[in-house]
């Protein structure tokens, strides 16, 4: 009888530890085996194009059943565009044994690729994975590297410029002499511009603090301002709008984001969506399916023609209708 007792004691200690081990001290609706994947993400620096490329990647993983909190763990750090830092992250993030790293923008991607050939990388808003030395071409990388490239549509953009000021002559273009990115996107648009007869003004910069005094430099020899995707540039465009607001000096932008924080127009890409894409793949790496050396780069699916009003009314510019015509207006 008292064997019987301790028996059946046993038993429903048995239970519901049981019971304990299947639903977790604190709660976890997470099925037993399924298996938790810790991903890293280092973005370069906050400005509204990163901001909305690393958003899109974690709506992208969860659209897939990647989600925070169910069976993802998320370690998101930000460099502050310091590139000791971006080393300390990456470095952070191997010894931490992540399934997967993002790396958001060029020099993020470049330092992830520097630190690990094992940990598959995904990296967004990056401009050239060639140039920037982490695949061995678009279409096969060959490595532990793949992505999204936000490569912009630099000739439609520049025809855009033209339309907006069809007797310019010269255009002003400040950038990072440190970003391989922005030297590229500068490099096709003054080959492009050549083309159409136009000169083009540089003056480059290594931090924020330089943005203005760079500006000042040109701002009286030049018609209009084009910026590549510089994520300085990006980080601090009222700096910039600083200088050129008050001389009448539009500014043509790369990123629709960089014409909602002050500039005049673009053509580009939608980073949110660009993000999505990239947290597609990264969920075929997870699942198996794909590996980075094989997963040819890809490209943004959309582009969109952004106009600031606001800002063409303050530099006293009007805007063609058939311009406005299907055109996003930035708030």
């Amino acid at each position: 009888m008292q064997v019987t007792t301790v028996i059946k004691c046993v038993a429903l200690g048995m239970a519901a530890f049981g019971l304990l081990a299947s639903t977790g001290c604190g709660g976890s609706q997470q099925a037993a085996g399924e298996k938790t994947y810790k991903i890293g993400v280092v973005q370069l620096v906050e400005h509204g194009a990163l901001d909305e490329a690393n958003r899109g990647f974690v709506d992208g993983l969860k659209e897939r059943g990647y989600e925070v909190g169910k069976n993802v763990k998320l370690d998101q750090q930000n460099a502050q565009a310091d590139q000791s830092n971006l080393q300390n992250i990456v470095q952070r993030f191997v010894s931490d044994k992540v399934d997967l790293i993002c790396a958001i923008a060029t020099p993020s991607v470049q330092s992830a690729a520097n630190v690990t050939k094992e940990i598959p990388i995904v990296g967004t808003a990056v401009t050239d994975y060639v140039s920037a030395k982490v695949a061995q071409s678009n279409e096969k990388p060959g490595g532990n590297v793949t992505g999204t490239s936000d490569l912009s549509p630099i000739a439609d953009q520049i025809d855009l410029l033209m339309k907006l000021y069809p007797n310019a002559k010269t255009i002003g273009t400040i950038y990072s002499s440190s970003e391989i990115n922005s030297e590229i996107q500068v490099k096709a648009m003054k080959e492009y511009a050549a083309s159409k007869g136009l000169t083009v003004r540089v003056a480059t910069i290594s931090t924020v603090n330089d943005i203005q005094q760079a500006a000042q430099s040109i701002v009286g020899e030049v018609d209009v301002f084009y910026e590549p995707s510089d994520n300085i540039i990006a980080s601090a465009m009222p700096t910039l709008a600083s200088v050129t607001d008050p001389a009448g000096k539009g500014i043509i932008c790369a990123v629709p984001t960089m014409v909602q924080a002050g500039g005049l127009a673009t053509y580009g890409i939608d980073y949110y969506k660009l993000g999505v894409q990239t947290g597609a793949m990264a969920a075929d790496i997870l699942e198996g399916k794909r590996k980075p050396a094989d997963m040819p780069i890809e490209t943004a699916h959309e582009l969109m023609l952004v106009i600031n009003k606001k800002n063409a009314e303050k530099i006293g510019l009007t805007i063609p209708d058939d311009i406005l015509h299907g055109a996003v207006i930035a708030e």
